[in-house]
């Protein structure tokens, strides 16, 4: 479903992604590993156009969308929940919710009654700002918010970062059932032991380069490669 091939990105003239590469399949959730600073979001923003690659190719759902606007890939159902939240903090979580709609191709889609069975704490607090909610409440806003587009794939950058533990378990469930409803997605993360139990498979980013790249069972065996690269 989505083809990463080789891609080179830069911030100015600072080079940060060299030649990475991956995959993901229909119904899976795919895993990319590294400590802060590692190349994670470079590559989701290279993903999703808002840092477009100098070389490489991308291809989403077989046609190349290499450096395509956002609002083009979301047209073409591809979700993107950034790693700084970026609510809208003045509008209600049922205006932010409402102004991301965009209906289903086919079939029942996310809808604000659906996307309150998944979040049931944001039915809760409809009326209430952006603004003022947690940092775990507007994890799941930026979650909900991305679903109410419908889109086919979703990139999920650092969902746990900042998040209590209680709070990362409950969005480990969440994740879950968007799982076993068929999403696809690649997740981003630092937390290993959140990605490891959602994945179906993973790369380890270092430095702007894939290191490794293996199934959950090789990724959970192999000390070695944890330790060189994912153990601050």
């Amino acid at each position: 479903m989505l083809e990463v091939d080789g891609i080179h990105t830069y911030y100015g003239l600072s080079h940060i992604l060299f030649g990475v590469s991956l995959d993901v399949s229909e119904g899976e959730i795919v895993c990319l590993l590294g400590r802060n600073g590692a190349g994670k979001s470079t590559t989701m923003r290279s993903i999703m156009g808002l840092t477009p690659p100098r070389k490489g190719t991308i291809k989403f759902k077989g046609k190349i969308v290499t450096g395509k606007k956002p609002y083009l890939l979301a047209r073409h159902g591809l979700g993107y929940v950034p790693d700084d939240r970026r609510v809208f903090a003045d509008l209600t979580v049922g205006e932010n919710l409402e102004i991301s709609e965009r209906k289903a191709k086919k079939g029942e889609g996310w809808n604000k009654e659906a996307i309150y069975d998944l979040f049931q704490s944001l039915k809760t607090i409809d009326s209430r700002k952006a603004g003022f909610l947690s940092g775990g409440e507007q994890q799941m806003l930026t979650i909900a918010r991305a679903l109410m587009t419908n889109p086919e794939f979703l990139l999920l950058d650092e969902p746990t970062e900042g998040l209590a533990p209680l709070l990362v378990n409950v969005l480990e469930e969440q994740i879950s059932q968007l799982r076993d409803k068929g999403l696809t997605v690649l997740l981003a993360e630092q937390n290993l032991r959140f990605a490891l139990k959602l994945s179906n498979r993973g790369y380890i980013i270092d430095n702007g380069v894939i290191r490794y790249y293996g199934s959950i069972k090789d990724l959970r065996e192999n000390e070695e490669v944890r330790k060189k690269y994912l153990l601050v």
